[in-house]
């Protein structure tokens, strides 16, 4: 009985995952939240998963079909300063230069974000001050510019979708172009995340990020599963306040 038990679990688990990833809208998620205060899980799905036309769900607020990469990460986390102390943590973009990621590449913590600040607007460079909670009420669009350590500077657009004592919704997007030297990397959207956190009871929070690459990225992105896993937990940590170089990484 108790084998039949872990069939049907593992059956459900695997038709559950030939469906592509679920953020938390309305359903239960895809991957499921792992417990309280253990490392995140981190799924890199590949094409052969559910097909070339993958559809993202439609609370991620994509609506180009398929992807080059696409990564989710899950967590429940403890937080004590509420839904404002994160709104000012996600607006301190400021705070995210210096975000370290073990390179499988290099063997070693390398830094991933060079340089990071909050700009006026989608065309202009110019920095300004961090955002602040009062700025980031929901349906607000903001942008930030930030200097990746391979594929260089890039301004983003960042939505806050939701923003409530219990929910906090926001995603992420390329507005520029991003290259490597004179190599055209990603074109503008190709750059995708939104990020689910949702208050579960008193400071503890779930946490659920969807992340993905356009199909039309450069093949030179694509395939490079543990260092994407390793920079998808480096801003994991950032959020919820744990060292971003902390050992062991997740992958090696």
């Amino acid at each position: 009985m108790i084998r039949l038990a872990i069939s049907v679990v593992l059956l459900c688990q695997a038709h559950l995952y030939a469906q592509g990833p679920q953020p938390p809208c309305g359903k239960g998620s895809v991957p499921p939240y792992p417990a309280l205060d253990s490392p995140p899980i981190v799924t890199f799905w590949s094409e052969s998963d559910f097909g070339h036309d993958w559809r993202p769900p439609a609370c991620t607020g994509w609506s180009e079909v398929g992807f080059s990469t696409l990564i989710t990460t899950v967590a429940r986390f403890r937080y004590t300063s509420g839904e404002d102390g994160l709104l000012r943590h996600i607006g301190a973009i400021s705070e995210l230069a210096g975000m370290r990621y073990w390179s499988t590449t290099h063997k070693q913590w390398l830094t991933l974000i060079v340089d990071a600040y909050a700009s006026i607007g989608s065309r202009s460079p110019q920095r300004r001050d961090d955002f602040t909670p009062d700025e980031m009420q929901q349906g607000k669009v903001l942008y930030l510019e930030q200097v990746d350590n391979l594929s260089g500077k890039a301004i983003y657009r960042m939505h806050i979708a939701e923003a409530s004592a219990d929910r906090l919704v926001f995603d992420v997007e390329n507005v520029s172009l991003m290259r490597y030297f004179f190599v055209t990397l990603f074109h503008p959207g190709d750059v995708q995340s939104v990020y689910f956190l949702d208050r579960e009871s008193g400071n503890t929070w779930r946490y659920y990020s969807i992340a993905r690459t356009g199909r039309n990225a450069s093949r030179l992105t694509t395939g490079h599963e543990s260092s994407s896993i390793n920079r998808a937990v480096a801003f994991y940590r950032s959020l919820v306040g744990i060292p971003t170089d902390q050992e062991p990484p997740a992958a090696r």
